[in-house]
């Protein structure tokens, strides 16, 4: 019995690349809670200050997380080494790789071959992304097509949006902390994210894209558009960034951008991979 649960809520959905179930969507968001905490008890006894230079430099690494589950999509890889980079298994490959990066820069910033790690953190961040972005360039070259219309449309789309969301927090509801740049960062990234899926399913010429969280499913089906991916973000960023302001002052500061960086984690990663996908046909 528990095997079989095991196989049909699990394993299954992996191996044969379903949308996410209930069981599943509940299951991960309990892991994320849990990693969180953890994460942040590892902060509190290590020499990193969690703070919000810290949460940019680390934007590289949850971009890596969006284009090397990308990998997995166009199945240029056969062995079951593949699920490695497949939720929940990549998001503990990306955190040990950035673990890893961050002791290393640290380390060499207390010899004295740097003056800044975050800035050797956020390079070799940034580097990844190069790296992997150029495998899944020559890949789509020789086995698909690479898309540069998508490529432009989708963070267009993204930017609009995000202009015009923080155009009514800052001149109509006159929240002036919504300048913050990890503020822009998540508004992006959730948008982002509502972009890709909306132009995956609704607009896309070629390749018929579905959405695979249980909530964004449901709504699609019932409204017959994907379209209504932003005004499920707004229901959801607009009270988000106010109580994360409300409580920023009483909140530990380290807790406080642990929580908004893991925000920004669940907008960005799934965006960047839905539009990578899309630009290259997967």
């Amino acid at each position: 019995m528990i095997s079989d649960f095991i196989y049909k809520y699990y394993i299954d959905p992996i191996r044969y690349e379903q949308p996410y179930n209930a069981v599943e969507t509940l299951t991960y968001a309990l892991i994320l809670i849990v990693a969180v905490y953890f994460i942040y008890r590892w902060f509190k006894k290590s020499e990193f200050p969690l703070d919000g230079p810290f949460v940019l430099a680390t934007l590289p690494y949850i971009i890596l997380g969006g284009v090397l589950r990308v990998i997995q999509d166009s199945h240029m890889i056969r062995s079951d080494l593949q699920f490695l980079i497949v939720t929940p298994f990549i998001y503990f490959v990306i955190f040990f790789y950035t673990v890893i990066i961050l002791i290393i820069s640290h380390y060499l910033e207390s010899q004295g071959l740097c003056n800044n790690y975050l800035k050797v953190y956020a390079g070799v961040g940034i580097f990844s992304v190069f790296c992997v972005a150029l495998v899944l360039l020559g890949w789509g070259m020789t086995h698909t097509r690479i898309d540069l219309f998508v490529l432009a449309v989708i963070p267009l789309m993204a930017t609009v949006a995000t202009l015009l969301v923080f155009a009514c927090m800052r001149y109509v509801l006159r929240w002036q902390y919504v300048i913050d740049p990890l503020y822009i960062t998540l508004l992006f990234g959730q948008l982002l994210d509502a972009s890709a899926t909306s132009y995956g399913i609704d607009l896309h010429p070629s390749v018929q894209y579905i959405e695979q969280h249980v909530v964004g499913s449901a709504l699609i089906e019932w409204t017959h558009t994907a379209f209504v991916m932003f005004p499920l973000k707004l229901v959801v960023l607009f009270p988000a960034i106010y109580i994360m302001e409300m409580y920023r002052k009483e909140a530990n500061p380290a807790f406080w951008h642990l929580v908004l960086l893991a925000m920004i984690v669940v907008g960005l990663a799934p965006g960047v991979r839905d539009m990578t996908r899309m630009v290259l046909y997967v």
